[in-house]
């Protein structure tokens, strides 16, 4: 089984980072991805604008800590968790997040002061990579995606 996500947006808000009692530090972040495509009945180009939760720890929660803040560009590679829980009124609740496994710091530094470090920063040691599996061609969608009614 493959649960991976790959994502590059922007930051929406500064991260909130904090220090467990273990001494772990932890960051959340906000990322804004953006598509855009032309509306094929007004020939405008709309914009779609998904926010993402993305969950760091440890060496790249550091990283964050040091260098990310709202509007910075980031790749991130991760896998999708979802959270369950009761609240005070005793309704289950539920939360879908990224936990962040790779992050790569892209762009011009939010606060304009020139391009940020060329920073790739991944949650532990490289991993062995497997043989190289044979490739095959993507999947034609059965509808054009411009046809869609949004």
């Amino acid at each position: 089984m493959i649960n991976k996500v790959i994502l590059v947006g922007n930051v929406g808000m500064d991260p909130e980072v904090r220090t467990l009692e273990s001494g772990v530090k932890t960051a959340r972040i906000r990322l804004a991805t953006t598509e855009r495509y032309t509306d094929r009945q007004t020939n405008e180009v709309k914009e779609m604008t998904e926010w993402h939760t993305i969950t760091l720890w440890r060496g790249l929660a550091n990283v964050v800590d040091s260098y990310v803040k709202k509007g910075s560009q980031l790749y991130i590679e991760g896998r999708l968790r979802t959270r369950e829980w009761v609240d005070k009124d005793n309704i289950k609740r539920y939360a879908t997040e990224i936990l962040a496994d790779e992050m790569k710091l892209l762009g011009r530094r939010a606060d304009g002061q020139g391009v940020a470090p060329a920073a790739s920063v991944a949650a532990s040691a490289p991993v062995q990579q497997p043989e190289a599996a044979p490739v095959s061609a993507p999947a034609v969608p059965q509808e054009d995606p411009d046809d869609l009614p949004f």
